[in-house]
């Protein structure tokens, strides 16, 4: 049995022009132990889908309108919202995107970090200052024992996104999701939070969750890879053979955009061309058969589904891509 598996989830949001599908029928799993990456463009659903599975869906305007998610056999949209702070933190803890906003601005990192130690490790006075010193340390913050009594203001971006990481890793968690969790570091630290995951997961077998924009981070990190477009999982695959061997048209725009290191400084990268459609009004067919460089007339009007063509490896397109040589 997976960890987590998420079936055909469906969150919506109603707004004033009509309801926007951010995450349109999104079905993965994550295996104990294991890094799952999920990848795509800005608005795909990669947050949203991540919010959805820790239920902290605005609502209103969003909500889960359809799917389950499982963890460990347990549909989680089934647990009332009176269990789910024992859930979040213990068992699934989150690194968010945005540092600015995750932390009480009226009350010390250390009052903060206290409030962690004591729910989920029992720990208090020495003992509970000690741990919350060494995590500090450990995500790369420098004189931790006086930064510990900073309020988030006091603060500069990256330490408090290194602040908000130690919080979540100190619980342990069976499942970590990082959504961006490097996006305001510098690519040291960048190398260090990663490395210090990777750790946690050899050490306690912890699963992670990892929403990022950067294959290079999803090459060196993950053992398997989710990529979304519009609201969807169009492409699933371990990392190796989605790197070697990616058959829909959307990877292999991502893949081929990306500098290659002593290339020459003229040649002009690839683009996908075009925009991402509505969520409101999606386009019937393929949604991304406007800027599809494969498209054929099937695509425009036959919605595709995750089929799967390899082992552990699933594609939601008409016509796949033979495999680059």
């Amino acid at each position: 049995m997976p960890l987590l598996e998420v079936k055909n989830l469906r969150t919506v949001f109603d707004t004033d022009v009509g309801r926007v599908h951010a995450v349109d029928g999104v079905s993965f799993s994550i295996e104990k132990g294991r890094t799952l990456g999920m990848v795509g463009e800005s608005g795909c659903g990669k947050s949203v889908t991540a919010a959805s599975i820790m239920r902290l869906v605005p609502n209103p305007p969003g909500r889960i309108i359809g799917g389950e998610i499982l963890w460990k056999g347990r549909n989680i949209l089934d647990i009332p919202s009176k269990e789910m702070p024992e859930l979040r933190g213990k068992e699934i803890s989150m690194i968010f995107q945005d540092p600015m906003t995750s932390l009480n601005p009226v009350f010390t990192v250390r009052k903060q970090m206290e409030e962690v130690v004591s729910r989920r490790k029992g720990l208090k006075g020495k003992a509970a200052d000690q741990t919350i010193i060494d995590m500090l340390q450990t995500v790369g913050i420098a004189d931790p024992s006086r930064r510990v009594d900073n309020y988030p203001h006091e603060l500069s971006g990256g330490m408090k996104q290194r602040v908000m990481i130690a919080m979540a890793l100190l619980a342990e968690p069976d499942l970590l999701i990082a959504d961006e969790p490097t996006t305001a570091l510098d690519v040291t630290v960048q190398a260090q939070i990663l490395h210090l995951m990777k750790d946690l997961q050899k050490r306690l077998g912890t699963a992670i969750l990892l929403i990022t924009h950067n294959m290079g981070v999803v090459a060196e990190t993950c053992d398997d890879v989710v990529v979304m477009y519009a609201g969807r999982a169009i492409e699933s695959a371990p990392i190796d053979e989605l790197f070697a061997a990616n058959r829909h048209p959307y990877t292999r725009g991502l893949l081929q955009s990306i500098p290659i290191p002593g290339s020459n400084k003229r040649d002009a990268l690839a683009t996908i061309e075009g925009v991402v459609p509505s969520l409101i009004t999606p386009p019937k067919g393929c949604r991304f058969a406007d800027r599809c460089f494969a498209r054929q007339a099937r695509c425009t009007t036959d919605d595709p589904t995750l089929t799967t063509i390899g082992t552990g490896h699933q594609v939601a397109c008409h016509f796949p891509l033979e495999v680059a040589r």
